[in-house]
């Protein structure tokens, strides 16, 4: 901190100057690029949505390829371009960014600004994570359900442009960050590798079909479908909830607390409940892994449900049962009756018929005690892993922050 302090008074006495990023660079809006040309090697594809969901400040690889012929529909990314996602829906996604460090030229398509210039890129894409670009971004962006950042209103963006040299100095620091939050990452991932591995083995009944029995979920529980409600119904306190989007994103495989509440005058609309014990399935996705997704609820008290969910009321383990639910032989059963239109949607009769191995008790309990073990190491941002990367990034936004904070000059 002190060298790059050091520089900023020696190199700007007066203050390091502001300007529009259509100053300082060329930004070049992106056409097309489906995913479903998308190939299993060739010329490296950066998606938008990639940008927000896979990548960190820079990448040198991709996590798509298209033909050469496709390519050359494409926009191309020079080595030292940087690429922004332009369209997202929700504001945090929008205006990220991703420096390319490959060493050949790849391609972006629509949904994506490519931003070629003189600065160092990977110094604009860590600047576009600070808490100063997002306020600034939020007076440029538009749209409600979809949000669009345009490559014409991202260039009236003002970012600092300090000497190349304090953008060098800077990067090398805060790219330390990112080596060890990506290393630490790698890591978490082996893990996760390990716990699918043991799920899949201590859920494999195959050769021992005889032994263990073998029933329908409707012959070992009931189906309940929730009542609808909204996020305009939550409060800060009242009836506890959980809705269906929340089971993708936030619940594990278990739960027993919940993150929101519903007013109290809800309750006259005759909501469904989830009791301790239930399995809560999800009826509907945007991609098919995502439908028949679950959490065993293991709170003191009953949850009102989403009507895009189930509630699976069954004597047997409810964790057992949820864990079953991830495994690949289940998806590749549930799958079958999924109804694939454009919103994926469980086909509860069809799904109610499966057939699944039931252990004994005991047998449950122990499967569910060895994965719970596991799933704290992948899962628990309390604990191990989840919690150092979590300690690693709050370390890096902090600094982050600090070193990509400069005195303005007057102008």
């Amino acid at each position: 901190m002190s060298r790059i302090d050091d520089m900023i008074r020696d190199m700007c006495p007066d203050g390091v100057e502001h300007k529009p990023l259509g100053e300082i660079a060329t930004l070049h809006r992106g056409t097309g690029m489906p995913k479903s040309i998308f190939t299993v090697d060739g010329t490296p594809a950066i998606h938008y949505g990639h940008i927000y969901t896979k990548y960190g400040t820079y990448t040198a690889n991709t996590h798509a390829y298209v033909t050469s012929e496709n390519a050359r529909k494409l926009t191309p990314v020079a080595p030292g371009d940087l690429v922004i996602a332009n369209t997202s829906e929700n504001l945090e996604d929008i205006g990220k960014a991703v420096a390319w460090t490959g060493d050949r030229h790849a391609v972006t398509g629509g949904h994506a600004t490519v931003l070629s210039t003189d600065h160092d890129t990977k110094f604009i894409s860590h600047y576009f994570r600070t808490a100063q670009f997002n306020s600034d971004k939020r007076r440029y962006a538009f749209g409600t359900k979809v949000i669009e950042l345009s490559a014409t209103n991202l260039a009236k963006i003002k970012v600092p442009v300090p000497p190349i040299e304090i953008q060098r100095e800077i990067v090398l620091i805060l790219d330390k960050f990112v080596k060890l939050e990506a290393e630490l990452e790698a890591e978490l991932d082996f893990r996760k590798q390990q716990y699918a591995y043991h799920l899949e083995k201590l859920m494999d009944f195959s050769e021992r079909h005889k032994e263990v029995a073998w029933r329908k979920l409707s012959d070992i529980g009931t189906f309940q479908r929730g009542k609808r409600f909204t996020k305009a119904d939550y409060a800060d306190e009242g009836i506890p909830c959980v809705h269906y989007g929340e089971i993708y994103t936030h619940y594990g495989v278990w739960a027993d607390q919940v993150i929101n509440h519903l007013r109290e005058g809800v309750a006259t609309r005759g909501l469904r409940f989830a009791e301790p014990g239930d399995v809560i399935l999800v009826d509907v996705g945007e991609v098919v892994d995502d439908v028949g997704r679950s959490v065993a609820w293991m709170g003191e008290e009953p949850v009102a449900i989403h009507d895009h969910c189930y509630t699976f009321k069954t004597d047997l383990n409810p964790v057992f049962v949820s864990y079953l639910l991830r495994t690949n032989w289940f998806r590749y059963q549930k799958a079958k009756h999924i109804a694939r239109t454009k919103v994926k949607t469980l086909l509860i009769d069809g799904f109610s018929s499966i057939s699944i191995p039931i252990p004994s008790r005991k047998e449950q309990d122990r499967i569910v005690e060895t994965l719970n073990l596991f799933d704290v190491l992948v899962s628990d941002i309390s604990l191990g892993l989840p919690a150092e990367i979590a300690a690693r990034r709050q370390q890096y936004e902090y600094y982050r922050d600090k070193l990509l904070t400069f005195p303005q000059k007057a102008v």
